[in-house]
């Protein structure tokens, strides 16, 4: 179970996306700025994100505000 060590953020705020990293997998991951992370993935034809395979693509989403799902999550304490 992953807690959220940073402040608790409610359902319907913001995060940002603050940089990206290559897990394991080597499939692209957002850092965000709650402290959390999220998979952006490049799977045709699934999901279509070809912005995430290059740098340029990736540094566009810089700044990018999104919800976190882990923060919003009702398990979190």
């Amino acid at each position: 179970m992953l807690i959220c060590v940073t402040k608790k953020i409610r359902p319907g705020m913001k995060t940002k996306i603050t940089d990206f990293h290559q897990d394991e997998y080597e499939h692209w991951v957002a850092d965000l700025s709650c402290g959390h992370s999220r998979h952006f993935r490049h799977d045709p034809p699934w999901q279509q994100r070809e912005w995430v395979t290059s740098l340029q693509g990736r540094k566009t989403y810089i700044g990018f505000e999104l919800d976190c799902k882990i923060c919003e999550s009702p398990d979190i304490e």
